[in-house]
């Protein structure tokens, strides 16, 4: 009876423990939920960081949404894209919806020889805001040594999604450190969060997206520049070949306007309140069970693909 004693009285303070420290945990998670969900910080970003912003890929989805986002603070946008007719669409559709100035810079990110054109056309600038969303993504889910064209889609996709990010970077962020202030938003996906069977080359681009910005956020954050690691779930856009947004796929207007108020409060954000609930949920769960789940998945979405393929 007496060795039972000590023993109840242990379990007592092992469950008061844990009791307490869930409610600690909890309290801290709804705190920051208000604090950045709730409140935001909408003063953040402007003109006064430089008239310019310079946002890649920057005719559909999530960029052109920072671009219109960027221009509705007051700021001048350097829209850069592909196509030429795309640019001018949308930069004439700014200019007139926002009446600020535009500029526009058609390259083709998946070549590694544009970024002279880039430097020259961006000669002058006071850039404030740089926002590296350009990217690409796998057709469909794909074992690695099945991906169509392999050695070609893992040039392309390192051009895009990894050289891009760090050539970006290396024009704009010197003016930065000079001026001691400025923005840099790098969109890399929740596929870089955990590594992404059947998506391996896209989801392993997207975690050197997101090392990248937290190193080169603890780099410069003294000089006055905030680095942002911006990891969304699946966003209703072309790239997703998502069309009608729901609650856990919002447009890329909705996802935008809630991203842009974490700069300044989260380094490394999911952008989206109900994105950042599911990046939590994900992170509770065993290994083994997760790579079960996602593999499940996408061998569902790529059974898909090529029934609909057959179909056709």
């Amino acid at each position: 009876m007496e060795s039972v004693l000590p023993a109840t009285g242990f379990l007592y303070w092992v469950g008061a423990g844990t009791v307490a420290y869930l409610a600690l945990r909890i309290s801290c998670l709804l705190f920051t939920a208000v604090r950045v969900w709730g409140l935001g910080n909408e003063s953040m970003v402007g003109p006064r960081l430089g008239e310019w912003a310079v946002v890649t890929g920057s005719t559909d989805g999530i960029g052109k949404s920072y671009a219109e986002e960027l221009a509705k603070r007051g700021m001048k946008i350097v829209l850069i894209s592909r196509s030429q007719d795309k640019l001018n669409q949308v930069s004439s559709e700014i200019r007139e919806k926002f009446k600020v100035e535009t500029k526009t810079i058609a390259v083709d990110f998946t070549l590694e020889d544009i970024y002279d054109k880039i430097k020259t056309s961006l000669a002058g600038l006071e850039i404030g805001v740089l926002v590296n969303n350009v990217g690409m993504a796998y057709e469909y889910p794909e074992y690695f040594l099945d991906v169509p064209d392999l050695d070609s889609t893992i040039k392309k996709l390192i051009n895009v999604n990894v050289l891009s990010v760090c050539k970006m970077t290396r024009l704009i962020l010197p003016g930065m450190v000079e001026r001691s202030k400025g923005v840099i938003l790098n969109i890399s996906s929740a596929s870089g969060l955990y590594p992404v069977p059947l998506l391996t080359i896209y989801s392993a681009t997207k975690a050197f997206v997101d090392f990248f910005s937290q190193c080169l956020h603890e780099e410069y954050k003294s000089k006055g520049i905030f680095v942002q690691s911006v990891l969304p779930y699946y966003v209703a856009t072309k790239l997703a070949k998502i069309r009608k947004p729901t609650l856990d796929k919002p447009s890329s207007e909705t996802f935008v306007k809630s991203a842009i108020k974490t700069i300044g409060m989260q380094s490394r954000t999911n952008g989206y309140f109900i994105h950042s609930l599911m990046a939590s949920v994900v992170s509770i769960l065993p290994s083994w069970l997760y790579f079960k789940v996602i593999m499940n998945v996408n061998k569902s979405v790529r059974a898909h693909y090529f029934k609909k393929m057959k179909k056709n």
